[in-house]
């Protein structure tokens, strides 16, 4: 293992693809982990209900599902090529005055101006960020392939850079919303720079190969690409993410900011405090990053999806039985294994039992758009739900969802070594035995 990440340091598309998903996640995350409580505090926000940011949490949802598709399918065409994540990038510099001069004030202004704002929100933010995520991510997991070094190590560097910011975040966010905006704005120049300047030369000289008008093409058709949605075994997936990852952002960002400030006598204490357990959620979160490849190993990638939507189930109904500061804060500390948990065994899932070439799309689709378009049909009716009934009956509610999907993935996703299209996956145990077999041969 230390071999392995001492070679990792010596590898320039490993150090550009870091450092390039590090400054995605600061200037997404200095923002996105306050975005729910701007939009509903009376003091330092918006002060909308539950069910107002449910309607602006679905709508941007919709806008991230189209763009995110039309990426995946563009990225595919591209393979390696950044013109892409430079256009994104670009976005994302721009945040800062787009919210200030654009967005907030439609959002303040109410009536048609409001929905207006609310339309145009959905579309710059979903293409800067919230579809953005997973173009950095499909990316920086084709360069892995590519190019040699271990896609979990990289994506690591995506999650401490969001726990760095959002260590400052609570405390931005208390002196004024709207520079956590601007500092995504700068972070996000800093990461159109790495993608615009930094081409290290293994990936000049695949550039070249992949612009060879003779070479053999490497890339799926647009007719591949839309074949992906025929196929009944990707739609079973699509079905467990729906209600299972969907509730990341349903419950941890529509729902977990207002829930966790409640808990303090102040909202000041409780934007505070929420920043700083959310950094260091998200610094084991970057550990975790490594720590579950070995688990997968060891467990199977299958088996993998099933223990990160047990842990989801547990620790959403958890939040409902205990209300104090403590037991929610540890409580909280769970999502740390269980976004690697959904992220990194997706991800091996689609290259396990689908072509390679069309990971991006699938990751898009199967993983990404299911739980986008989950949230368009939750975000409204769960923030009415809340809104009604208040957190424990919303929360147990959400739980029982998750927990019935568990029930169905253990029934109809498929294991390591059934209809393998792709790279075969082994684990520790698999190995020793193919080995022992080789040497008795």
């Amino acid at each position: 293992m230390a071999s392995a990440t001492k070679s990792a340091w010596k590898n320039p598309s490993y150090l550009q693809s870091s450092f390039g998903i590090f400054m995605f996640f600061c200037s997404w995350g200095i923002w996105w982990s306050f975005f729910s409580r701007w939009l509903t505090d009376p003091t330092h926000g918006l002060g909308m209900t539950s069910a107002e940011q449910g309607q602006i949490y679905s709508i941007n949802s919709l806008a991230t599902l189209v763009i995110m598709f039309a990426y995946g399918a563009i990225q595919d065409q591209l393979g390696i090529k950044r013109k892409l994540v430079i256009f994104v990038s670009a976005i994302a510099a721009l945040v800062g005055p787009f919210v200030q001069f654009v967005y907030a004030p439609m959002l303040t202004a109410g009536g048609t101006t409001r929905f207006i704002g609310v339309l145009i929100g959905s579309i710059v933010l979903s293409s800067g960020f919230m579809a953005g995520c997973s173009l950095f991510e499909a990316l920086t997991e084709r360069y892995s392939r590519k190019f040699g070094f271990e896609y979990g190590q990289a994506r690591a560097w995506g999650s401490f850079g969001y726990a760095i910011v959002a260590l400052c975040a609570g405390f931005l966010f208390n002196i004024n919303p709207l520079l956590n905006f601007w500092v995504g704005s700068i972070c996000g120049l800093g990461m159109l720079c790495v993608y615009a300047f930094w081409v290290p030369a293994k990936q000049k000289e695949e550039l070249k190969k992949e612009a060879d008008p003779n070479a053999a093409p490497t890339n799926p058709s647009f007719k591949e690409m839309i074949s992906v949605l025929k196929m009944p075994t990707l739609w079973v997936l699509i079905v467990f993410m729906l209600f299972t990852n969907t509730f990341y952002t349903v419950f941890d960002q529509q729902m977990f900011p207002n829930y966790y400030a409640s808990l303090f006598p102040t909202t000041e204490i409780g934007n505070a405090t929420y920043g700083t357990l959310n950094s260091f959620q998200v610094f084991l979160e970057s550990a975790m990053m490594g720590v579950v490849p070995i688990i997968m190993k060891k467990i199977g990638v299958r088996n993998s999806l099933l223990l990160g939507a047990t842990v989801m189930f547990l620790r959403i109904g958890l939040c409902g039985v205990f209300h104090d500061p403590v037991s929610v804060s540890i409580i909280k500390l769970f999502h740390s294994i269980e976004v690697p948990l959904f992220c990194l065994p997706a991800f091996r899932y689609f290259t396990l039992h689908f072509d390679t070439k069309l990971s991006a799309t699938l990751y898009m689709v199967g993983f990404q758009i299911a739980s986008q378009i989950g949230q368009v049909i939750f975000s409204t009716p769960m923030g009415a739900l809340h809104d009604a009934m208040g957190d424990r009956p919303t929360f147990f509610t959400i739980s029982g969802i998750v927990l019935a999907a568990l029930i169905y993935g253990f029934f109809v996703i498929k294991k390591d070594d059934q209809e393998v299209g792709g790279d075969p996956f082994y684990t520790d145990k698999q190995l020793k035995a193919q080995a022992a077999a080789k040497a008795n041969a």
